[in-house]
């Protein structure tokens, strides 16, 4: 809990120009009369600003009854804390309330003592921010967040605010729809990308299947971006910072949040640009942590497989099936009756396991194990005597609680106790040493419980019931009570949300301390800046076409979450899988940032080779995937320094287009991989969008669409493939494909130098060994290389370069780039002929030429030249240069 001592402050009296004044968005609320202004101070620099509240009087005199009495006074600190972020906090003036934890979140703290002050209007502008705040003159109290540079109105509130004990309530108006395009909110499975009038969404962690829509799921994330149309698409964030239960009512003209606990703590971010947002809000948030290169390749697990033999089965199928497989995972099938850390000593007993993942690792590949938090409640069993003796347990009602999970009754750990890291730890540690698992998949985090736990005192009954499962259901089913007790006399009425991401936490810290390698830890549970520790998976899909579609939706919104690692399972997990779901399911699949194929006990296998038409998907698709390895973990890269997630909506690339503002049936990789997938049964063909400009087919190299404004187009959609297109101006690194991504990592390495219509083309690359603690710290080797490209001459010249940023990763130096294929050639007729440079020296490289003269005159006659024999030093700067002769 944070906590503050009042300093005295000299205010100025804030001087109302009008009093109790309707508003536009509407009047006061039905459970509060707002707050009056009474006084306010503001920093000489414009940058801080702290005013007081007072609850304005009821017609009788006192507070409304609803949901509470109101607190009296109110404090309310605004500060520029950067020049893109702005800081809105509205707290109770007399005594502290519970907030998000400081090492959650680390941020600045509220600063109160003000040392010099300013008469004027309560207004924060300075010359080097694009954000405005400024408390409006009328009564009762109202804020507005702006665009200095526009004079846009990003947030502008009602005077509707309400703030009692365990209701606080707080309405800002919006644009008119059309104009205002809000992502993000969560987490919730969604038929569509954009926000629709009237969704409401309830941010209280539950182990409900993500197959359910609109249903309040395992996670909690109260933040958004808004796209505005015109203007170029500037886009601004908005993040409330409070783990209580809340309702978040997006009513296209307005968002209200009606949250039962904590304080107002809003931040504001200006963006302008979809990628500035996430650039900024990670770092408030923290950045995502940077995955191991091994996680980027295919995974493949199943809830019900019978014992190692099963398991050692399914790797040799994937094998004989030449499709490629990372990663074999185990689900709580392994576990000696359901217990943590242990193994089942009749089907998946050490001496036959132990010796299965001895030889994934001779063949590269790794295993992955689930863990459940519930530690069953056995005195024979020795992690849960340990928990005991440390007492790190969830309190409830003066004992530990007892819940009841897979193993029976269980209690759980109380990961706010500095206690249960550190037996987490050991625990992991110990279990290294029988089985050396290479990451964890910690489910069941919400928390999880599969009895509802009777009321205790008013925190299980709040006055306000939150949309919880969709009909307002207790906030104690299917999960431990809200009156349980954490370390430090904290709630789980208040910290509900954060279990999830205190247990990927210790998980994560648990694995770097034993390893002292990257960790991997994949987290159902999460909040916001979980993508610090974790990735994410979308949870209990169902094998529907409509949760293939959904998946798009639940993955772009996680990677405004920062947390970029995200995908769902692969040919759903409950329910029976069709052959031709699940090969449509794996084209897509393979492009997730996060490829795992999973599936529930009792439904028919799934795994790729099992139908050969799938097989022929899976191949195509993830070995389009295994060739993009060094991009997707270049990709990795720019989210770990940047925030930018890897899998992205088309607006990010093209924010000046509204047309993509509602795209959630295709995405990017990148800023210019675009994946088309097949999402009906039965189809044929797929109808894409694609932005301005080129756009060239990722299997053949050949130009698809070249458009001057944006447009749709049917593409051929073979059952066996997935349209996968970049656009002109990007340079991609490809290897060669392999079935693990350790045989792809020692590949000679491709260019693909897709030329926009200018004759221009960039890129990027990213080495290091993979595993890593830190990606650019001071203590790892990595390199970085940037590539350009350009045409000369009139275009019968083609120069490729190379400047080397870092380079401290030596196997850099030894990595050879084999071949550049040149895409985008304008020619009246094929060259005669090719003299290819490097670095001044002509080479004796192999060329070919495909397309180009007499093509397609809406494709302008472009061709593709493949330059190959050559042997250009990844770690060295290179200038390749291509002439042609006609």
């Amino acid at each position: 809990m944070a906590t503050r001592a009042r300093p005295p402050l000299v205010l100025l009296l804030c001087l109302c120009l009008a009093s109790c004044l309707s508003s536009a968005i509407g009047g006061v609320s039905a459970a509060g009369n707002g707050y009056r202004t009474t006084a306010f101070l503001v920093d000489e620099e414009g940058r801080r600003l702290r005013a007081e509240l007072a609850a304005v009087a009821g017609a009788g005199g006192g507070s409304t009854a609803a949901y509470g009495d109101d607190v009296q006074r109110l404090d309310v600190y605004a500060s520029l804390e950067t020049d893109s972020r702005l800081h809105v906090r509205i707290a109770d003036a007399d005594g502290p309330r519970w907030e998000v934890p400081q090492d959650v979140i680390p941020r600045p703290s509220p600063e109160f003592f003000l040392q010099t002050s300013r008469p004027g209007r309560p207004v924060l502008s300075t010359a080097t921010s694009d954000l405005t705040f400024a408390i409006h003159a009328s009564s009762p109290f109202r804020f507005a967040v702006s665009r200095r540079s526009t004079g846009d109105v990003l947030f502008d509130t009602s005077p509707n605010l309400v703030f009692k004990d365990r209701y606080l309530e707080l309405t800002s108006s919006l644009p008119p729809p059309g104009r205002a395009s809000l992502y993000g909110l969560g987490e919730q499975t969604k038929r569509t990308f954009r926000l629709q009038r009237n969704d409401t969404f309830t941010l209280w962690n539950s182990d409900i299947a993500a197959g359910n829509v609109d249903l309040n799921l395992y996670g909690s994330h109260p933040f958004y971006m808004d796209v505005r149309s015109g203007g170029g698409g500037a886009a601004h964030g908005v993040l409330l910072l409070n783990s209580n239960g809340m309702d978040v009512i997006y009513g296209g003209s307005y968002v209200t949040y009606k949250v039962i606990g904590g304080v107002l703590d809003f931040y504001f971010f200006a963006g302008p640009s979809p990628l500035a947002v996430v650039d900024q809000y990670t770092q408030l948030i923290g950045r995502p942590a940077p995955m191991p290169y091994w996680s980027f390749g295919f995974h493949q697990c199943r809830w019900g497989y019978k014992n190692v033999s099963d398991l050692e089965g399914v790797v040799a199928g994937y094998a004989k099936a030449r499709i490629p497989l990372d990663v074999m995972w185990t689900d709580i099938d392994y576990m000696d009756a359901f217990k943590d850390f242990t193994l089942d000593p009749a089907n998946f007993p050490a001496d036959l396991l132990r010796p299965f993942v001895d030889r994934l690792h001779r063949n590269g590949q790794k295993y992955v194990v689930i863990i459940d938090p519930g530690i069953s409640v056995n005195a024979t069993y020795g992690t849960f005597i340990r928990a005991i003796k440390e007492d790190i347990f969830l309190k409830w009602n003066g004992s530990n609680y007892l819940g009841v999970v897979w193993p029976g009754n269980v209690s759980f750990p109380d990961f706010l106790n500095p206690r249960a890291a550190e037996f987490w730890a050991r625990e992991i540690a110990a279990f290294r040493r029988t089985l050396p698992v290479d990451g964890l998949w910690i489910d069941m985090n919400e928390i999880s419980n599969f009895v509802d736990p009777p009321p205790l005192n008013a925190l299980d009954d709040p006055p306000y019931r939150i949309d919880n499962s969709g009909v307002r259901r207790p906030i104690n089913n299917k999960t431990v009570p809200a009156s349980a007790v954490h370390y430090g006399g904290v709630a789980e009425y208040d910290a509900h949300n954060l279990f999830g991401f205190l247990e990927a936490r210790a998980t994560h810290d648990a694995l770097l301390r034993d390893t002292g390698r990257r960790p991997f830890v994949l987290s159902r549970s999460t909040f916001v800046g979980s993508g610090r520790y974790t990735a994410h998976w979308t949870g209990d899909n169902f094998a529907t076409w409509d949760d293939l579609r959904y998946s798009i939706n639940t993955m772009l919104s996680f990677g405004l979450f920062g947390i970029p690692m995200i995908g769902a399972d692969i040919c759903g997990f409950g329910g029976n899988t069709t052959e031709e779901l699940c090969s449509r399911w794996i084209q897509l699949g393979a492009f997730y940032p996060f490829s795992r194929d999973h599936s529930a006990i009792g439904t028919v296998r799934r795994e790729l080779y099992l139908w050969e038409s799938v097989a022929r998907s899976a191949r195509k698709a993830l070995g389009l995937r295994y060739r993009l390895l060094p991009y997707l973990y270049t990709l990795m890269y720019e989210a770990h320094t940047t925030g930018a997630p890897i899998a992205r909506p088309l607006f990010f690339s093209y924010p000046g287009d509204v047309a993509t503002y509602g795209i959630d049936r295709q995405f990017l990789l990148g800023r210019g991989v675009l994946v088309s997938p097949v999402l009906e049964p039965g189809a044929t063909t797929v109808t894409a969008y694609f932005p301005a400009g080129r756009w060239f087919s990722l299997y053949d190299f050949s130009l698809a669409v070249a458009t001057k404004t944006g447009k749709r187009v049917t593409l051929p959609a073979p059952a066996d493939t997935v349209n996968v297109h970049v656009a002109g101006g990007n340079i991609l690194t490809l290897q060669q494909p392999a079935l693990t991504s350790s045989r792809v990592r020692q590949s000679v390495v491709h260019l693909l130098v897709a030329l926009a219509e200018d004759g221009t083309a960039t890129g990027d690359l990213f080495l290091d060994d993979g595993e890593s603690p830190e990606m650019v710290g001071a203590r790892s080797r990595w390199s970085q290389i940037k590539f350009s490209g350009a045409t000369e001459s009139g275009g019968s010249v083609v120069r490729v370069r190379s400047h080397v940023v870092h380079d401290s990763y030596a196997p850099s130096r030894t990595m050879v780039i084999a071949k550049v294929v040149l895409m985008g050639l304008r020619s009246p007729v094929p060259p005669k002929g090719f003299a290819v440079y490097a670095n001044g020296v002509q080479v004796n490289a192999s060329t070919a030429v495909d397309g180009g003269g007499g093509g397609n005159p809406e494709k302008g006659a472009l061709g593709v030249a493949h330059v190959g024999g050559l042997s250009l030093v990844v770690g060295q700067e290179f200038d390749l240069k291509v002439v042609m002769t006609y």
